[in-house]
């Protein structure tokens, strides 16, 4: 007879609307989720760039990061960036990765775009 109970219980509500906890708001959390995108001109803005190896099994990726675009902008930016350098690359936590070592290329890249750009690390 319990089985039959918690059929009838299981087709009252369906797995994806069943609400486990929830302390207060509403169920549309998308602002909260969204990063805040201020856009700074070039001029005002120091991105770093670095060669780096770390957590890449010994291939080396040039990272940009310090930099404040908005999505769009910064997809733009790598777009130019992997075809200048002739590379794939890739946006990773607001920095950009471009594959190999192409520091001094994508710094004076980015000083010929209006950035204040500096290459750090050995």
């Amino acid at each position: 007879m319990s089985s039959q109970k918690r059929k009838s219980s299981d087709s009252q509500s369906s797995p994806a609307n069943r609400m486990i906890y929830r302390e207060f708001g509403s169920d549309d959390n998308s602002s909260a989720v969204e990063r805040p995108s201020i856009e700074i001109p070039p001029a005002q803005q120091n991105p770093r760039v670095q060669a780096s190896r770390k957590g890449r099994k010994g291939k080396t990726v040039t990272v940009i990061n310090n930099l404040q675009l908005k999505e769009e902008n910064l997809e733009a930016l790598l777009k130019q960036l992997k075809s200048q350098c002739g590379a794939g690359g890739t946006i990773k936590d607001n920095e950009i990765e471009i594959q190999g070592d192409h520091t001094q290329k994508i710094a004076q890249f980015l000083i010929s775009l209006g950035y204040k750009a500096k290459v750090s690390g050995g």
